[in-house]
């Protein structure tokens, strides 16, 4: 039984006893501090095998086991088959997209007859056909126009409105072709490139056929181009836009004075001049190279200009002095039968020095100068038979003998590589043959060891005139 005063109540509330108010708050605190008390991670690796262990460990098993229970599958997931179109579709698809017309895809969706849609039978014939063709290698301007359906006399018309002009192989032409008439089209309008400077259009009218020229402008500065050799000459000069022929014409010319493959360093500088001519339409046509120089690092630089003297061109230096080096040219296309030397003589029997080289060629064989000069002789010389002497620059002379006939007489002037005569048996010897020889101050030396260098100098007004070309070119590319 609970006393009065047990009980505690006010005014006209209920009453409740004082032991279930007392009691109240302090079961729920003390269920918070349980809670907060509640340890749920355990460090596994302290304390081993103690009650807070095995709740820790107890923990995660319970964990692992509910994330294994509650994770997918690795096997395949399940999808479904889509339904296969139908032809209809299918068709609808292959319309709708986009493709090559050459590879089958339509061009649209094909319309069903209606009062305003009616089908045919067949296309009707385009009025006018525009075709683009290319001349090929030996080919011309009327047979091709026969070939893409042009008619024969319009083709034939329009190759005699060309008359001399020279058409390039490759060019492209523009062909514009009327109504079908007869299983050929008449000729509506052509129009290809006469060259660089020119367009050529041919159009119909009621008199026939007529050409008409339509210039274009060019420019005719010449192109400069400069860099550094870097690993190797030719390849830089290729990746600067040189083309192959420019490039070997300029390492030619570089030849001549100096050593490519060692006396120039990945640090000397090329630098080249090309004519070059420039349309207006953007075309262009690369002509001869005019200069060829290059600064060579810690070494004299060169400068070569082509120019011409008396019909002939060679590179000068830029001070107005020519240089041409070369090998000794062979005189005759034979080979070597008897060297320079010692020898037991075929005909005498006995050992006897053997001034020059014999060349084993056959009767009648081309033989030609082996450098620029002078012809000393030409006639018989009594055991060398018919013999031509040339006098070089330099107190070098050359002999050929043994010739079956002779084409330069004395005191001409002869350019290497030049005809004066043909090989024979001609003199002592024992069967057609050249005996050439080389002699320096009269005496004869090893033609073999001889390396010919010829000279030529500008004075006066040509070299007034070269330096004025050497300015001219050095100043392209510049301002």
């Amino acid at each position: 039984m609970l006393a009065r005063d047990d009980w505690r109540g006010s005014g006209g509330g209920v009453a409740m006893p004082r032991s279930l108010v007392a009691r109240a708050p302090a079961t729920f605190g003390a269920r918070q501090k349980r809670l907060r008390d509640l340890d749920l991670v355990v460090d596994l690796s302290e304390d081993f095998f103690s009650r807070r262990w095995w709740r820790g460990f107890a923990t995660l098993t319970a964990l692992t086991v509910a994330t294994a229970l509650l994770a997918p599958g690795f096997g395949p997931l399940p999808g479904g088959h889509p339904a296969l179109l139908g032809e209809a579709e299918e068709n609808q698809l292959i319309a709708a997209g986009v493709g090559s017309l050459i590879e089958g895809s339509d061009a649209g969706i094909a319309m069903a007859p209606t009062a305003a849609v009616e089908p045919l039978t067949s296309a009707p014939e385009r009025p006018t056909v525009d075709l683009f063709a290319r001349l090929g290698p030996g080919d011309n301007l009327a047979r091709l126009l026969v070939r893409i359906g042009a008619r024969y006399s319009d083709a034939g018309r329009a190759q005699a409105l060309l008359g001399g002009a020279t058409i390039a192989q490759g060019t492209t032409v523009s062909v514009t072709l009327g109504r079908k008439d007869g299983g050929t089209r008449p000729v509506d309008r052509i129009a290809l490139r006469g060259g660089l400077d020119a367009e050529l259009v041919i159009t119909a009218s009621p008199e026939g056929l007529r050409l008409q020229r339509q210039a274009i402008a060019v420019d005719a500065t010449p192109l400069r181009i400069r860099g550094r050799v870097g690993d190797g000459l030719y390849w830089s000069l290729r990746a600067s836009g040189v083309t192959t022929q420019t490039a070997a014409e300029y390492l030619k010319a570089l030849s001549g004075q100096l050593d490519v493959g060692s006396q120039i360093s990945p640090d000397d500088r090329f630098d080249l001049v090309v004519a070059n001519r420039r349309a207006a339409t953007g075309e262009s046509e690369a002509g001869p190279l005019l200069y060829a120089g290059i600064d060579r690092a810690g070494a004299p630089s060169l400068q070569l200009v082509k120019w011409a003297v008396d019909g002939k061109t060679q590179w000068f230096e830029a001070s107005g002095v020519g240089r041409q080096t070369s090998g000794m040219v062979w005189p005759v296309n034979a080979p070597i039968s008897s060297g320079f030397g010692e020898r037991w003589h075929p005909i005498l029997h006995f050992v006897r020095m053997h001034k020059g080289i014999d060349f084993g060629a056959h009767w009648g064989t081309p033989i030609v100068a082996a450098a620029d000069g002078q012809v000393e002789r030409a006639g018989w010389s009594g055991g060398y038979g018919q013999q031509v002497r040339l006098a070089h620059a330099g107190g070098i002379e050359t002999s050929y003998s043994h010739m079956s006939r002779m084409v330069v007489s004395p005191g001409s002037m002869v350019r290497q590589g030049q005809l004066i005569g043909y090989t024979g048996s001609s003199g002592l010897s024992t069967g057609p043959h050249l005996h050439y020889e080389v002699m320096r101050g009269g005496q004869a030396i090893n033609p073999m060891s001889v390396r010919f260098i010829s000279h030529a100098t500008l004075e006066g007004p040509s070299l007034a005139a070269f330096k004025a070309r050497v300015a001219a070119l050095l100043s392209v590319g510049r301002g």
